[in-house]
């Protein structure tokens, strides 16, 4: 009998992964037959490198429009000799509809040539791609970008250089391409508040290419290429990394090297300022540069890059110099995590908390798009088309606005009270509309060596080390450095939709520290959710063009960097922040010390105090929707 058991699991095996291989061979069929299939195109680039380039598109005599995905993940269609079809699938969705779909990896990344470099491939590349394509017999002269997080980020540098085909854009997640916008100096995600967001220790060194590796000839064929894709396809596979632990090596420039992983262009840019200018040369957006091609924008509130992200969209409305520019611009903001827009469900649960059905309320909506936009159909998305669809948390449905944040939006202040104990949420730190009148400032203690634990929270591209989302914080709320400040019970339920700011008032007895702070919906029954978080490097505190270094006692006045969110407070729930100095390994640990941060090993304790008072008004303003 256990013979015959074992028998029938292996048939069922058997006949289970010959279906799976008949869907592959299905898909890759189906292409063939609607499609002509053009893979490992060297693209020239004007210094004459060459992309490589894989080109689907219909079988017919007519120029079609084309979508254009650029990236630097791997898009190869075997792995390990195995057919992949991902790509695709993707492709023969595009092809059925008309379109020739693009998919071409950035110079230096696989079977590109060239040196590849993160946030500073040439923005020539975007431009002459475009030019090529829309030269092409097979092209309508009209091309569509489309992407999520690394495969969106080049879209918008790229756009301003207004190149003619560049007719539309479809960027999700998009904030590693944003660098300064107003109050935002990202630079790609490497910063918060002028803080290092860790994201990019882990995520490259999973991804840059180590410059020793083997690397294929220059010039080489086409032919070659298609033959030896099928079993050589240039992705290292690189051991896996506890995070949660590798993360905390220091100095931070050695994190890397620690785990023994690739050497790259990591080492370089972890010493950067966020001001350096290298971060104006590469493919970054900056607020200078001009941007007037019709865009449709996808953002998450439990995304690493939701408000640059929001404040990219109104910069673009606000200053973009033609009417198709400004009318054109159009902005979808999910509750879920980075690029996870289609995997939103009927019940769909952020880290620990449910948001009901967030599923996207038309998630055809991009075909459509560049229907309109590619092939000049007049099927009404325009007109149809909220400018704003945001989803509202606690609330837990998707809401409509001409704006962000919506013009109902009336930012309130809420103070920070205690009688100098607010430490732990069982401490006296109160939220309130009053003014506080007497300084009684709340005193806590940060040790680099034991920092605030990151726990859920809007994060990317962390490996372990952080699950993003949002978790019932009360008991990370017991520590004695968080500072926590939570409302009376509300009489009525209230909306808070837009960006939320804080000022506060530190005196320390370090030269530099952080700042960090967090907005959190307290329950009832006492579970308290996270909704959004900031930093600021205090030394950054009058801007980041400069570093102002602190007296010991003197009281500093600190804006920290804006968070936004889009939340229903319930009747009964409370509003809650929580304040200290280090959020890891979400951003890196500020040593304390007024050096560098990335090459050190040693820090010291801050003894960091929050002053709330007539005279030092510690507040966070919320913007309350009034309908």
């Amino acid at each position: 009998m256990k013979k015959f058991n074992l028998y029938l699991g292996l048939l069922v095996l058997l006949l289970f992964s010959a279906d799976l291989f008949a869907q592959e061979k299905s898909i890759l069929a189906q292409l063939e037959e609607v499609a002509i299939i053009d893979q490992k195109v060297m693209m020239p680039m004007r210094d004459g490198v060459r992309l490589a380039t894989d080109i689907y598109r219909p079988k017919t005599d007519q120029p079609v429009p084309i979508v254009f995905s650029r990236t630097p993940y791997q898009f190869n269609s075997y792995r390990d000799g195995e057919l992949v079809t991902r790509t695709m699938q993707t492709a023969l969705e595009y092809v059925k509809r008309g379109y020739a779909y693009v998919v071409q990896n950035e110079r230096g990344r696989f079977f590109s040539e060239g040196e590849w470099e993160i946030l500073g491939a040439p923005l020539t590349d975007g431009y002459d791609a475009y030019e090529w394509m829309s030269n092409q017999s097979w092209s309508n002269g009209k091309i569509g970008a489309i992407g999520c997080s690394s495969t969106a980020e080049w879209q918008m540098a790229v756009a301003s250089l207004d190149h003619p085909a560049n007719t539309a854009l479809v960027a999700q997640g998009y904030g590693a391409g944003v660098g300064r916008i107003g109050n935002y100096y990202e630079q790609g995600n490497w910063y918060r508040g002028g803080a290092g967001q860790m994201l990019f220790t882990a995520w490259l060194y999973g991804v840059q290419h180590d410059p020793m590796a083997p690397k294929l000839p220059e010039g080489i064929s086409q032919e070659d290429l298609q033959r030896i894709q099928r079993f050589y396809d240039m992705g290292p596979r690189y051991p896996r990394v506890d995070w949660s632990q590798g993360l905390s090596h220091l100095p931070v420039q050695d994190i890397i090297k620690n785990v023994n992983g690739p050497k790259g262009i990591y080492e370089e840019m972890i010493t950067r300022k966020p001001n350096d200018p290298k971060w104006f040369e590469g493919g970054l957006f900056h607020d200078d540069m001009d941007f007037e091609k019709p865009a449709f924008w996808f953002v998450s509130w439990y995304d690493v890059a939701s408000s640059p992200n929001l404040a990219m969209y109104n910069h673009i409305q606000k200053n973009a110099k033609t009417e198709v520019g400004k009318n054109n611009q159009f902005l979808i903001i999910g509750p879920t995590l980075h690029c996870a827009f289609l995997r939103a469900t009927e019940n769909t649960v952020v880290g620990e908390r449910s948001m009901g059905d967030a599923r996207l309320p038309d998630p055809e909506i991009t075909y459509a798009w560049f229907d309109y936009w590619l092939k000049g159909e007049d099927n009404g998305i325009l007109e149809s088309m909220p400018k704003v669809t945001y989803f509202t948390m606690g609330k837990n449905e998707w809401q409509t606005s001409d704006t962000w944040p919506p013009k109902e939006a009336q930012m309130t202040t809420y103070f920070l009270d205690s009688k100098g104990k607010a430490n732990s949420r069982l401490g006296d730190g109160v939220l309130s509309t009053k003014r506080p009148g007497r300084d009684n400032p709340d005193t806590f203690q940060y040790d680099p060596m034991d920092p605030v634990t990151s726990y859920g929270g809007n994060v990317c591209c962390t490996g372990n080390a952080v699950q993003g989302g949002s978790f019932d914080q009360q008991e990370m709320e017991l520590r004695e450095d968080i500072l926590v400040y939570t409302s009376e019970p509300l009489a009525e339920g209230i909306e808070v939709s837009g960006f939320i700011e804080a000022k506060l008032y530190l005196s320390t007895d370090v030269k530099d520290t952080d700042l960090t702070i967090k907005i959190i919906d307290v329950y009832p029954d006492g579970r308290a959710y996270n909704l959004d978080e900031t930093i600021q490097r205090v030394r950054y505190r009058e801007g980041y063009e400069k570093e102002v270094f602190m007296e010991s006692g003197k009281v500093y006045e600190v804006n920290m960097t804006p968070m936004s969110t889009s939340n229903y407070f319930e009747k009964g729930h409370r509003i809650r922040i929580e304040v200290s100095s280090s959020n890891f390994p979400r951003f890196d640990r500020n040593m304390n010390t007024g050096g560098n941060n990335y090459d050190e090993s040693e820090g010291i304790v801050a003894t960091n105090k929050i002053h709330h008072s007539s005279r030092y008004p510690s507040s966070i303003q919320l913007p309350i929707v009034k309908r």
